[in-house]
């Protein structure tokens, strides 16, 4: 008998699998009985949490790929489709920047751009057909609640998961009836290394007073964790949520519907 959000016999696609909330997403799946294909741009990471799934005794591999470069991209998921079909598509890959309009430089803009829209983009365009062909799948993106509400000092980051949420209920929508889902997840702050670096170089020796800070934004007085993320990604990716295409899953404390002027 199945067990529920068992991953069993199904190949998942990862991008920023290599960190962070991606890496969680990586344990987590490969738990539950999944193929995990990791692309991330960062060899050194990608391979040392490869060689660390296999200890654990589950199938994972690592691709080395700019997710900002169509033709890498294409050649990424062509090489995982002579291995396997791709049930599950997870755009994880992005980076943050801080600041409003004007302390963000036409290079910033762009960089967030490529690697936050275009790479949904490219990875999706790539993977797509594939799933057409074999019936259907799951594509999930990793948005933000600064796609829904105002965040300060996150304006190019804003713009770019505001593009995600956009896509998301585009692809859902144009590929009903190829039985492809496609989902969304807005996390607020959760803690992560990236968090923890962020604290350090921008508040050096006031690293407790800024974590504690930081984390009470959310009303529920701390910020969340990246297996819980991946518990909710574990979710929307099984055949539990089968009935579930075209929504944005908060995963915030209460930050978007709880926070008061």
């Amino acid at each position: 008998m199945k067990t529920k959000f068992s991953l069993e016999k199904k190949t998942a696609v990862i991008t920023g699998g290599a960190s962070g909330i991606g890496k969680s997403i990586v344990k987590t799946f490969a738990i539950q009985g999944c193929e995990i294909h990791i692309i991330d741009i960062d060899e050194s990471l990608g391979r040392s949490l490869v060689n660390e799934i296999h200890k654990m005794g589950f199938k994972t591999f690592y691709h080395q790929c700019d997710v900002t470069n169509f033709k890498q991209v294409s050649k990424s998921i062509m090489d995982i489709e002579k291995k396997s079909k791709i049930d599950i598509l997870i755009n994880n890959a992005g980076v943050a920047h801080i600041g409003n309009i004007e302390n963000c430089s036409e290079k910033d803009f762009d960089k967030l751009y490529e690697i936050n829209v275009k790479g949904v983009y490219n990875c999706t365009k790539a993977s797509i057909p594939s799933m057409k062909i074999n019936g259907g799948g799951v594509i999930l993106n990793i948005a933000s609640v600064a796609s829904s509400v105002g965040v300060s000092d996150r304006f190019a980051y804003s713009m770019t998961k505001g593009a995600v949420l956009a896509m998301t209920n585009s692809i859902a929508k144009d590929y009903l009836a190829h039985n492809i889902r496609c989902n969304a997840i807005s996390p607020a702050r959760i803690h992560t290394p990236f968090v923890d670096g962020f604290i350090k170089k921008n508040y050096p020796g006031n690293e407790k007073e800024i974590f504690k800070k930081l984390s009470k934004s959310q009303p529920i007085g701390r910020m969340g964790k990246s297996h819980e993320v991946a518990d909710l990604a574990l979710f929307l990716c099984s055949d539990e949520a089968s009935f579930i295409t075209g929504s944005n899953y908060g995963i915030d404390g209460g930050y978007v519907t709880l926070n008061s002027k």
